[in-house]
């Protein structure tokens, strides 16, 4: 069954430049045959880069509980030390109507 995903992810190192393209790689490695996409914005503040990582598709988890155990076996250590915080809905596909999953 697959599921509608949606995530979030805020991560944060001191300022040393190319802090996107490190977070690029690290989604990539971590959701690899995944059908996911992710736009990421970047700032700096205060000595401190800042990636946002706003993360869409169809995964085969049905819950935010399988995605974050898929993310404790899959992700590296670079993920875990820069990850700030999170957010995360999946909506796995009900048979008919989404409103009651019976029609």
């Amino acid at each position: 069954m697959t599921s509608e995903t949606y995530i979030d992810f805020c991560f944060v190192r001191p300022e040393s430049g190319e802090f996107a393209a490190e977070i690029d790689e690290l989604l990539k490695n971590t959701f690899v045959k995944k059908r996911l996409n992710w736009f990421l914005e970047e700032k700096s503040i205060d000595g401190a880069e800042m990636v946002v990582a706003e993360i869409k598709g169809m995964s085969d988890w049905s819950s935010e509980e399988e995605t974050i155990l898929f993310l404790e076996e899959h992700a590296g250590d670079k993920f875990w030390e820069y990850l700030q915080g999170y957010k995360m809905f999946i909506y796995p596909a009900t048979r008919g109507c989404n409103s009651c999953g019976t029609h």
